[in-house]
């Protein structure tokens, strides 16, 4: 097999030539399609061989095989009609529900609102034609599908595609060895994005290696949701290349537009990892599907009242959120006291600066909870850099080796983690205290005084803390003036009368 990066750089090259492909975002949506076409294809000549009544939802014409395979096939107008006014807008309006045809399915989400960007037919071909020596046999080469979509990935972020940002891989493996999901649970991500969060699940199902029965139990074990149209085509395509058959199970849609008592039983599951995204609101009208003393606009508050929701009693979930959500007044403070009553909120880890360098450097911690009991107290463990680093960066990431230190220290649920003792990275805090602090849970690690940081992320940080706090104490005062002047104007208004 050639080597799949200068593959995937020359088709970018060949892009940057069309008139129509504007930018990375685009060339990347553009080569996604393609991508998951070929990959459906193939996945479809194992099928054809297993399944003598195999039958495709694609229309024969349609099929990767017929129109996109001979190198020498259409080109030109020809070519760009074809896929214009045939292929997308056919595969977009294909019939069958997610229960009867869930392969059509699944081509429909991928194809609703996917659009051909390129003006230049005899580029296109160009395009095709590269991605056609790919021999994507995922039996024997899936680690080079693996290298593909890393290189994919790596496009994805470099395009800052709407502010979007990626879990590092080292933060997802060790989220769900901890959480340590079994065959016959159901693992969920809400947001899914391109698929870290699953990818890591469904490796953590196959170790060790599954018998075919157990596999079967294993397609249906993932559920995500992903509102955008380009991560959810790319987190679809992955799961296929990951054995996943029929990755009908991801859906294209926002989780939070649903209004939160629709949601039941049906709809729990339970296992839940997820980075929820965090620093941006909803669409006006989103928060009026949640409980009004927990409206927020902010969509890392929306999620956890969203998670809390969709947790079976006894469920586990691992959440990454940022600092301010730990120190946060207002609703967030009514929402981390519903988590802390209503769940128990064993763990938090704090990660250090850079973590998810080099798109954000808000700090960012790792909450750890089941779903049922009440928290009694909650245990912190402050991660360091490894010696010799001050920082992440692209070129040195956080690596999983680095959460051997966690997992020595982190005990079994089974006991209530008896075995874990105070050190100066990790300590606890009880349940009345954090109810004495209005849920504050910014708690500082008492093994280390006070240090003064000149870091620009902390400081800035610390700034909207303190911004936070400021508003809160003023729609406090807001509220205490409105009743005041409520019930002046009541008493006017007896008197009067």
């Amino acid at each position: 097999m050639s080597n799949l990066s200068s593959i995937i750089k020359s088709i970018q090259d060949i892009m940057r030539q069309d008139s129509g492909v504007d930018g990375d975002a685009q060339r990347l949506s553009q080569l996604t399609w393609l991508l998951f076409l070929k990959v459906f294809d193939a996945l479809e000549e194992e099928l054809e061989f297993t399944q003598d009544d195999y039958q495709s939802p694609i229309p024969q014409a349609l099929r990767w095989r017929n129109w996109a395979a001979d190198a020498e096939g259409m080109t030109g107008d020809a070519l760009l009609d074809f896929v214009d006014n045939q292929l997308i807008p056919t595969l977009g309006n294909l019939p069958g529900s997610i229960a009867q045809n869930p392969r059509a399915y699944v081509l429909r989400s991928v194809f609703d609102d996917t659009y051909n960007y390129m003006k230049s037919g005899h580029l296109l071909r160009q395009v095709i034609n590269k991605l056609a020596v790919i021999n994507f046999n995922r039996q024997a080469q899936r680690h080079q599908f693996n290298d593909l979509y890393e290189k994919l990935l790596k496009d994805l972020q470099a395009a800052g595609n709407a502010g979007e940002f990626y879990t590092p891989r080292a933060v997802t493996q060790f989220m769900t060895d901890m959480l340590n999901p079994q065959l016959g649970e159901t693992v969920m991500d809400p947001a899914t994005g391109t698929r870290g969060f699953l990818v890591c699940a469904i490796e953590h199902f196959r170790q060790p290696v599954q018998p075919p029965e157990q596999e079967r139990l294993l397609q249906t074990a993932v559920r995500g949701v992903e509102k955008k149209p380009l991560p959810h085509s790319l987190c679809v395509t992955n799961l296929m290349l990951h054995g996943i058959e029929v990755p009908s199970q991801i859906q294209n849609d926002n989780t939070l537009s649903r209004p939160l008592r629709d949601y039941g039983r049906a709809d729990q599951v339970d296992i839940i990892l997820t980075n929820p995204p965090f620093g941006g609101t909803e669409e006006p009208g989103i928060e009026d599907g949640f409980p009004a003393d927990l409206r927020s606009r902010e969509t890392a508050d929306l999620f956890m009242i969203l998670i809390m929701k969709l947790l079976k009693d006894g469920g586990r979930a691992a959440v990454v959120l940022p600092d301010g959500f730990l120190f946060g007044e207002g609703s967030k403070s009514r929402i981390k006291e519903k988590l802390l009553t209503e769940c128990n909120l064993h763990t938090i880890v704090r990660l250090p600066n850079g973590v998810f360098n080099p798109y954000t450097g808000i700090k960012t911690n790792l909450l750890f909870f089941t779903k049922g009991q009440p928290t009694q107290h909650v245990w912190y463990y402050e991660h360091r850099y490894p010696a010799g680093v001050k920082n992440y960066n692209k070129t040195k990431p956080i690596r999983i080796e680095e959460f051997e230190a966690e997992k020595a220290w982190w005990g079994s649920a089974a006991d209530g983690y008896a075995s874990r003792v105070e050190n100066e990275q990790a300590w606890k805090v009880s349940l009345d205290t954090l109810r004495a602090a209005n849920w504050n849970l910014d708690q500082k690690n008492p093994h280390v005084g006070e240090q003064i940081s000149h870091d620009p992320d902390e400081l800035l940080a610390d700034y909207a803390r303190l911004q936070t706090e400021a508003q809160a104490l003023r729609d406090e005062l807001k509220h205490i003036l409105a009743q005041s002047l409520g019930a002046e104007m009541m008493v006017k208004t007896a008197a009067s009368a």
